[in-house]
């Protein structure tokens, strides 16, 4: 979204008018889901995709038709065979695509992006209204009725790291594209400065005996523990789990695991808490490097925010290959 929008104002700057073309509905199996969203010129693809293949390929021709006319409207494709319409795909579902004409010079357009904008990055949540009819747009702290399609404003997750060694040096940039924002927490000045990191968001250099003096965790937060040693992961654990997270992950062997348990149990902390840990952290694809490593735990990331959003009602992209 932020991409896509940013994308918008230049093309407006430039007097380039633009459709947005943004999947509303879906069913079935198809490449991408609700809310997948393309920015189109007169030339062709500026930003963001729907999924690729001739579905995307045929949404560019039409947006581009429809600038040619000024206008917008909806289009469905079925990417099956179908007597009536077969575009050459068989994911076995259809797709229904809104098409909203921007005029490059309208200036309510351009106050909308600009206000999008400053709201990813403030993280101020709401909802990105598109009327079907294809008037213009508007933002919202509420969802609205029927003829409309709502989008969520993509703020991003808070992700939280604990320790900043060479695995959290290449994780963080990781996150950083697909849309967390990177807080780095660890006890060595020398490590936790912008020039290892600087996609972070906020890098805090403090004890990790007592987080609450830095930092406040939220329900929200995405937590990996990768500290120096298994006395600061035990410390740092002790302290996170008594607070709700929507995840935590742990780096270490599954007899350091075994180990640090057995410390919280007899810490008091809640069972339920210990037994909701990500340890060992990420997905099994036999990661070594710190780079092998931040890929394995960023994919198990992606897939618990994915079930978090689906949890809270919140469109979720199809996946192409599942």
């Amino acid at each position: 979204m932020q991409t896509i929008f940013a994308k918008l104002l230049y093309e407006m700057e430039k007097g380039n008018d633009t459709v947005l073309v943004t999947i509303i509905r879906e069913s079935g199996s198809t490449p991408r889901g609700v809310g997948a969203q393309m920015l189109v010129n007169a030339q062709g693809p500026q930003a963001g995709t729907i999924g690729g293949g001739n579905v995307e390929n045929l949404s560019i021709l039409h947006a581009r038709e429809l600038i040619g006319k000024k206008c917008g409207d909806i289009h469905e494709y079925k990417l099956r065979h179908s007597d009536t319409e077969d575009i050459g795909m068989v994911c076995g579902g259809d797709v229904t695509a809104l098409f909203t004409y921007i005029p490059a010079g309208d200036e309510a357009w351009h106050a909308l992006a600009s206000q999008l904008l400053r709201r990813i990055a403030q993280y101020q949540s709401g909802y990105l209204v598109l009327p079907l009819s294809g008037e213009r747009g508007y933002l919202t702290d509420q969802a609205p009725d029927a003829g409309a399609f709502a989008l969520p404003v993509a703020t991003g997750e808070r992700a939280i790291l604990f320790g900043a060694g060479h695995c959290s040096v290449a994780l963080a940039p990781v996150l950083r594209s697909i849309g967390f924002r990177v807080t780095v927490f660890d006890d060595r000045p020398e490590l936790v400065t912008p020039e290892r990191f600087p996609d972070a968001e906020a890098l805090i250099c403090g004890d990790f005996g007592a987080i609450g003096d830095y930092i406040t965790t939220e329900p929200d937060d995405y937590v990996v523990v990768m500290t120096s040693g298994h006395t600061y992961d035990f410390t740092v654990q002790e302290q996170i789990l008594r607070r709700p997270a929507a995840y935590v992950g742990v780096i270490g062997s599954r007899a350091k695991t075994a180990s640090v348990n057995a410390r919280l149990r007899a810490a008091g902390v809640d069972e339920g808490a210990i037994a909701s840990i990500h340890t060992p952290v990420g997905v099994a694809i036999k990661a070594v490097t710190p780079a092998e490593i931040a890929v394995s735990i960023a994919g198990e990331m992606i897939y618990e925010r994915a079930l978090r959003r689906e949890q809270a009602g919140i469109h979720v992209h199809g996946c192409p290959m599942h």
